[in-house]
């Protein structure tokens, strides 16, 4: 069901767009006319002759002080940018004009709806529905508010909102809305209006996602119907409904009534949009994917290539028909393969590979002058894309909760920004000409990615897709590429599953087994994921991993090789015989395959570096001075996340209540001997380890941190949703009696990403640090994806709340080992600690995994 689902969501009417002809247009005769000129050539799909008369009345309107009508003005040419595929000149145009219209008609005016609607649907197709959501029912809000319940304009929002919880999978959500609109449109537009063709086709759509396909097939055909009658034959529109129309048939098996469908699709796409359109790309990926699973692989293969040429390759049609021209010598191995992989790179770029290539930009730019620049531009593009967020946010919200001159000084930065990162492009140009090209990295081919790993190194790379997964495994010698009967959705279950034994609060007995960690869950992951690769990667020492999707989330170093006895064991000391990964190969997380390339490429090479700064021990409760008092106040070993208190206790009004969090916060002696340890076997100053109250944001955004090859935190981690009113990933350092802008005792992610960093590595010793930067996100987007854009080559994370006492044992002796054999790197010093940690039979929870195995190495893990 669920490729079905994405081939649909692919051909959804998604939001019906509206176009403004506004009051203040129709007091201008000529502006009225015209602007309907425009949007009846735009409706047609004649874009050559609309763009300039929509630019030209804009250029005119900017002459004028009358913002209400330059809204209009701009909203009509920003349609005909996102219809053409341009979303992005289409987008910074829509915020203009919502700007433009609040300032001209006020917060609450109805004027606004269409202008949210469009950048609304705009961010739907691109995805960002945690965007797109607020604005569509913000939207339906205002018209409610002004309009009646039958007026048509209530019935596009109540549509729009519709197909975006359809996107969602929210389909009891999605129904009653779309035959709400329905029964609007049928009633004001009549049973042949475009718009209950529209409605027609979204409920032909929702039931063939539920599963209802004997009442799916009449709507999709009325609209077809209406739309050939009202639109003509060659409109856009009446090809998305023949490409919906081909969806139910192929899911049907009626093969022969669906390929003629899909093939007048594309034509009329081609024809009407243009060969570099995304919906034409949507229907070329259509047809594809028919040919494909019709077993006439042969005629999907040019079509495949086509999306892989125009970088719109969808990596659910690209990888099977690909994979299968190879197995059929339809293409030569080496292409077939690299151009899986370009597919891979380019369709599953993570926030945290996105970081690591900002930071090899810098690194590339290689002189200091072009290296600051550089910088400057990418902090002055995340504060830009930061306040532009913000502003999305303010104006999807009611008149009474905006701050507006909040808004006009967000506003004003973003154009004070735009106009230095104008000036920085331009010196980039005359100064620095190759930086263009450091800056847009091609993928890696095959040839490109060999020769980067050592002889004991072996690259495995996975991308989860749909209803089947890929993985690709590179040595220096050889590749392999081999397919994984579990889709997204199968995988995402599974990691869970795995996930839940990994509670250290579990391990003390195995008296009751229900919940403890499962060694044959373990063992069916190594078998799905890198059983088909083994051949080729079980005899490498380091086993590169690059994961997606949910396999960012899942320990590999944890997955078991052989079948165990049994799938729990009687006792913890059961734990201990299994044959782990870990036992065989030491495992580096790898954010994107193009890092390989940039954080090796760029070991650092300065003289006098400080070896290493550490931050532990914080002061979380003021009333606590000194360590022996933390250390009578902490009484037990704790846990390096919070477990005393409900997580909802820590909020008050708009925010974390510090105050509360401070009293609940475990203190954390045991981290001062840890950091002493490891400050010991590195060759640190006294003076470069900050304990209790000088273990504090004041300290650190002061130090001169580019000096330290290590920087070292060993405290609590809190995890965005955690802590209702904890927006994002921080680290909890010593709480100030009275906090400040600079210091509120909470490192954020967005506080890390602006340290300036040049660090071999940052050591993050606390809970689940490897999360994402919100509840539910991809594994590596928070605090992993913000150290690596401050500068780190290489992080050690955790992927659940750590054993303190376990995780101070670890990580001294992980810094033990490479202090007396420095030449073994930094993954294998970890998995020698982790495998000395397991093997002590001193008592049984030290077999247990969620003691042992919380740490993971991301980034560069050998010695460069």
């Amino acid at each position: 069901m669920t490729r079905r689902r994405l081939t649909l969501v692919a051909g959804l009417a998604l939001a019906i767009t509206a176009s403004l002809v506004t009051p203040g247009f129709g007091q201008k005769g000529n502006l009225a006319s015209d602007s309907a000129r425009i949007n009846t050539l735009r409706s047609a799909g004649k874009y050559s002759e609309a763009l300039p008369l929509a630019q030209a009345m804009v250029a005119s309107l900017e002459k004028t002080t009358n913002n209400r009508d330059l809204a209009g003005a701009l909203n009509n040419l920003a349609q005909i940018h996102a219809d053409q595929g341009y979303d992005d000149q289409a987008e910074p145009i829509y915020k203009r004009a919502i700007a433009l219209m609040e300032k001209g008609t006020g917060l609450d005016s109805v004027e606004i709806a269409p202008v949210l609607n469009n950048l609304a649907a705009l961010y739907q197709r691109q995805s960002r529905l945690t965007e797109a959501e607020p604005l569509f029912k913000r939207a339906l809000a205002v018209r409610e508010k002004a309009l009646s319940r039958e007026h048509p304009d209530v019935g596009q929002s109540l549509n729009n909102l519709g197909t975006l919880y359809v996107k969602q999978q929210h389909y009891a959500d999605a129904e009653p809305l779309f035959q709400r609109a329905l029964a609007i449109y049928q009633k004001v537009g009549g049973p042949e209006h475009p718009a209950v063709a529209t409605l027609l086709n979204n409920l032909g759509q929702l039931y063939r996602d539920l599963n209802r396909d004997a009442e799916a097939e009449a709507p999709i055909r009325r609209s077809l119907a209406i739309r050939e009658k009202v639109l003509g034959p060659d409109h856009p529109d009446v090809a998305r409904s023949l490409n919906n129309l081909a969806g139910l048939y192929e899911h049907q098996q009626r093969y022969a009534d669906a390929e003629p469908l899909y093939r007048r699709a594309l034509a009329i796409r081609e024809r009407a949009l243009g060969p570099d359109h995304p919906d034409v790309a949507t229907s070329t990926s259509n047809l594809a994917y028919f040919l494909y699973a019709s077993g006439r692989n042969a005629d999907a293969l040019p079509l495949a290539e086509r999306t892989l040429r125009n970088d719109r390759a969808q990596l659910r049609v690209v990888l099977p028909v690909l994979f299968a021209a190879r197995q059929q010598h339809l293409l030569p191995d080496d292409k077939a393969l690299d151009g899986a992989l370009a597919a891979i790179q380019r369709g599953t770029q993570s926030s945290a590979a996105s970081a690591v290539n900002k930071l090899a930009v810098r690194l590339a730019a290689g002189s200091d002058r072009l290296a600051e620049l550089v910088r400057r531009d990418q902090d002055l593009a995340a504060e830009s894309e930061a306040l532009d967020k913000a502003i999305i946010v303010a104006v999807s919200k009611q008149s009474a909760q905006r701050d507006v001159p909040a808004e006009q000084r967000s506003r004003a930065r973003i154009a004070t920004i735009a106009n230095e990162r104008a000036g920085l492009q331009k010196t980039f140009t005359v100064e620095f000409p190759d930086y263009a090209s450091l800056s847009n990295p091609l993928p890696l081919a095959v040839k490109d990615i060999q020769p980067l790993l050592s002889a004991d190194e072996a690259m495995v790379l996975f991308s989860v897709v749909d209803k089947q997964s890929h993985v690709i495994a590179i040595t220096r010698e050889g590749v392999e590429w081999k397919e994984i009967p579990l889709g997204a959705d199968a995988l995402a279950q599974k990691v869970t599953a795995f996930r839940r034994g990994l509670d250290v609060g579990k391990a003390r007995d195995a008296s009751g087994k229900s919940g403890l960690f499962d060694l044959a869950l373990a063992n069916e992951l190594y078998v799905a994921l890198l059983g088909p690769v083994e051949a080729l990667t079980k005899d490498k020492r380091n086993l590169l991993v690059v994961p997606s999707a949910a396999l960012t989330a899942l320990p590999f170093h944890l997955l078991v090789t052989e079948k165990p006895q049994a799938a729990i064991p009687d006792t913890l000391d059961g734990y201990r015989g299994a044959a782990w990964l870990l036992r065989r190969q030491a495992v580096s997380v790898l954010p994107s395959v193009v890092s390989l390339k940039s954080l090796r490429a760029f070991a650092r090479r300065d003289q006098g570096v400080k070896p290493m700064t550490g931050f532990g021990d914080p002061v979380f409760n003021p009333a606590l001075e000194g360590p022996a008092d933390r250390r009578a106040a902490n009484g037990k070993v704790a846990a390096r996340s919070i477990v005393t208190s409900a997580y909802t206790d820590f909020w008050r009004g708009a925010g974390v209540d510090r105050a509360r969090l401070a009293q609940a916060l475990p203190q954390l002696p045991d981290t001062a001997d840890e950091l002493n340890a490891v400050a010991k076997d590195v060759g640190a100053a006294a003076a470069d380890i900050h304990l209790g109250r000088d273990a504090s944001e004041t300290t650190l955004k002061r130090a001169a941190l580019a000096q330290y090859s290590i920087i070292y935190f060993a405290t609590h981690g809190l995890v965005a949703g955690d802590i209702k009113g904890l927006g994002e990933p921080s680290l909890a350092l010593s709480i100030p009696e009275q906090p400040t802008e600079l210091d509120d005792g909470l490192l954020t992610a967005s506080e890390v990403a602006q340290l300036k960093l040049n660090a071999d590595w940052v050591v993050l010793s606390a809970c689940n640090t490897i999360a994402g930067d919100m509840p539910g996100a991809e594994a590596l987007s928070g605090l992993a994806r913000s150290f690596f854009y401050a500068g780190a080559r290489a992080l050690l994370v955790s992927h659940w709340a750590v054993d303190s006492e376990a995780a101070t044992r670890l990580t001294t002796s992980t810094f033990e080992l490479l202090k007396n054999e420095p030449e073994i790197g930094r993954a294998e010093a970890l998995r020698r600690a982790m495998l000395a940690y397991v093997d002590d039979t001193s008592s049984p929870r030290n077999a247990y995994p969620a003691m042992w195995g919380p740490f993971a190495l991301i980034g560069e893990g050998e010695v460069r």
